[in-house]
This record gives structure tokens, sequence and C-alpha cells, in this order.
């Protein structure tokens, strides 16, 4: 009698290791699915099918980093969680700590907001006839702030010029062609803009936010674009640093915002740079 009360003693305990086991491997396996079914984060240049009914605005801000200006553009979009790019100046990310903080925000927020290139110097510090005569010199300097940066895409703005290059497709003036087709050929997509939203005194916004907004029109109505139904957009950072600036920057992405026609977009999905 007692031999058989130790046996099944010995059974029961045989069972519970064995249930126990098999409760282990359940929920290994669940938490490996929950792993595996997370959504990854895209990387910057990643597919993107444009939806041939929408018309896409590409807003693609200067000089950053330029703190005020460039963190409250970042918290201006944020906020309305709108998509923009931020085309980067290499000397302007060297001078500081918060400066280098201010882009590895921007190169981390991706897919919201994408880092790119405006090169090392501006230019030789807006030097343009100088620069695009040294073409050597101007690779070299965008390769620079490609390094210093880690700029994730191979795309770049000329400095002063309305440049665009693309798979052997180079249209702009013609003191920078050289450069522009250079970069073509090394894989590099340049960008120029559709409309300039400019300013005077060295950072007053030029035209009101309305006043975007009708070019922004005319042009689409015209088919006066780059590429149809994509419009690209260029301001510089230091431009909304102040009020009632900041709020014209509000101002106009609600004007955008109103027309369910129009998508915000980072310039990595342009049409014929990013990869499909």
């Amino acid at each position: 009698m007692n031999s058989k009360i130790i046996v099944f003693a010995a059974f029961l305990g045989s069972f519970f290791i064995s249930s126990c086991g098999n409760k282990q491997e359940k929920t290994g396996t669940s938490a490996d699915s929950t792993k595996s079914s997370a959504i990854k984060k895209p990387a910057p240049g990643s597919s993107l099918t444009l939806d041939p009914n929408k018309k896409y605005i590409f807003l693609t801000w200067d000089d950053s980093p330029q703190p005020p200006g460039t963190t409250i553009c970042y918290n201006v979009f944020k906020e309305e969680g709108v998509k923009a790019t931020f085309f980067s100046v290499g000397m302007h990310y060297d001078i500081e700590p918060r400066r280098r903080r201010i882009i590895d925000t921007i190169r981390n927020g991706y897919p919201q907001f994408l880092l790119a290139n405006h090169s090392y110097s501006h230019g030789f510090r807006d030097n343009y006839n100088t620069f695009y005569k040294l073409t050597d010199s101007a690779i070299a300097d965008f390769q620079k702030a490609e390094k210093l940066m880690d700029i994730p895409v191979k795309i770049i703005r000329l400095p002063g010029r309305n440049s665009w290059a693309n798979n052997g497709v180079v249209s702009g003036p013609k003191t920078s062609e050289k450069v522009a087709r250079k970069l073509d050929s090394l894989g590099y997509k340049v960008i120029g803009w559709d409309i300039e939203w400019g300013f005077i005194r060295g950072n007053i916004p030029k035209e009101s936010p309305t006043q975007i907004m009708k070019l922004i029109n005319s042009k689409f109505e015209s088919e006066y674009t780059q590429e149809p139904n994509a419009m690209v957009i260029l301001a510089h950072d230091r431009m909304f640093a102040k009020q009632p600036y900041t709020d014209s920057l509000r101002k106009l992405i609600s004007l955008i915002k109103a027309d369910s026609r129009f998508v915000f977009e980072t310039i990595d999905h342009y049409p014929g740079i990013g990869k499909r």
C-alpha cells in the first residue's frame, strides 16, 4: 500500500512539472507573437504609393539648426500633425551641443520629419559664385555635412540655387549645373522649390499666409509645378521664431488642411525620389 502511494505521488509531481512547463512555453510563444506583430518604424526613403487624386505638399525648411526658429517650427509641425523636411547646414550644427541635439531630434522624428542636406558651409558662407565654380570642393562640402550630421538620405538642396537633378535629368541655373550633374552621377537627388515663402530684413516673412495659399492654388490650377500634383514650398526656420510670424505659419497650415485634396509629405516621397 505504501509503495502504491509513493508511485502515485511521483505521478502527480511529474504531472505538475509538465503542466508548468507547458504554461511557460505558451507564455513565451505569446510574447514572441506580440513582438513579431509590432509595426516597425519605416526608414527614410521607404516606398510610398502616391494617390493620383491627391495633391501633395512638401514643406521644406532651410538652414537648420537655427534656434529658436528651428525648434519653434518643429513644435508647430508636430502639434499640427503635418510632415516636413529640414534641409540642414553642417556649420550651424557644429557650433554647440544644443544645436546638435536639435538635429538629433529631427533625425529621430521620422516619418513625420526628415533630415536632409543643405551643405556644410552654405556655399562658402553665401559666396555662391566661387562655390559653384569649384565643383570638387562643393561636392566635398555636401559630403562633409552628410557624414557630420548622419543624414539618412542622399537628398540635397543647393544653397542659393533653385536646381533639380534626378536620374540624369537636370534643370536650373547654369551656374550650378556642373555641381548638380556631379551630385546626380553620385546617386544624390537635388531638390529645388516651386514656391518660396520669402523674407525681408533678414527674417520677416514677406508674404501673408493667404498670399502663399493663393500661389499654391494658382500653381496647381495652371499645372505649373516641377512635377504634377506635387508642390515644394521653401521657407527658412528663422522666419517664424517670433510672434506674430509663428501664428502665420499655423495659419498657412490651417488653410492647406482645409482643402481635403492636399496631403503633407516628406521630400523622400517626392515623385521619382522614393524607392518604388
